[in-house]
């Protein structure tokens, strides 16, 4: 597995590249890589941390695993290339966001907001293709939980987004002394009308940037 992750990133979790899960891991993607039909493609497995180096995240949205679909996955939480159709769950961030911020947008690569410091994070890297879930507790979860962990211990003031009880688990791995932590369900169609619409995340991530004197995120 080819490993094209920033330089501040791989300093952060050199260790994790050391344990016996890695080695694991490894073997356990190129195979099924070789074996099925997998996304994202081989190059943006890592694209999140490479995208959006380990001193500058300002954000964490954390997703669960990868479009299962093809053309949908690239490597960014709830990013789909420009040109593709959104997923619903996109589709009702964006509804929140015209809703919060009376922004409306229609780019559903959201490349520009990891260059601007949101990390958009999957706790699975890689998923088969119309298998849901089907690369879960196959060790990527020991290597996000580091991610997470090493921003909660070696940065102060990151917004961490958890959006559904999956992510909500993670709030375990942040210290909340240094860090604000926004959680609401998940944007699904099954649970957005349960207050994920309302939750206004957009506005308070940048409220409390700015509280903190950083410059807020340009979500448009």
């Amino acid at each position: 597995m080819t490993i094209k992750i920033h330089p501040s990133w791989h300093q952060a979790l050199a260790s994790e590249f050391e344990k016996p899960y890695w080695t694991s891991l490894t073997e356990f993607v190129k195979s099924e890589y070789s074996q099925k039909r997998c996304f994202p493609e081989g190059k943006n497995i890592f694209r999140a941390f490479d995208t959006t180096p380990f001193d500058s995240v300002k954000v964490v949205i954390l997703g669960q695993d990868p479009y299962h679909t093809a053309g949908a996955a690239m490597g960014l939480s709830f990013s789909i290339p420009d040109g593709t159709k959104a997923q619903p769950s996109l589709k009702n961030i964006f509804k929140e966001l015209q809703s919060d911020l009376g922004i409306s947008r229609t780019k559903t690569d959201l490349t520009d907001w990891a260059e601007q410091g949101v990390l958009l994070l999957n706790a699975v890297l890689t998923v088969r293709e119309w298998e849901p879930a089907s690369h879960q507790k196959m060790w990527w979860e020991n290597f996000t939980d580091a991610a997470i962990g090493a921003l909660s211990e070696k940065r102060e003031w990151v917004v961490f987004i958890l959006w559904g009880n999956y992510a909500i688990a993670k709030k375990s791995l942040i210290d909340e002394t240094k860090h604000h932590i926004i959680t609401s369900p998940h944007p699904s169609p099954f649970s957005a009308h349960n207050w994920f619409f309302g939750s206004k995340p957009f506005s308070r991530t940048n409220q409390y940037l700015e509280w903190q004197g950083q410059q807020g995120i340009v979500w448009g």
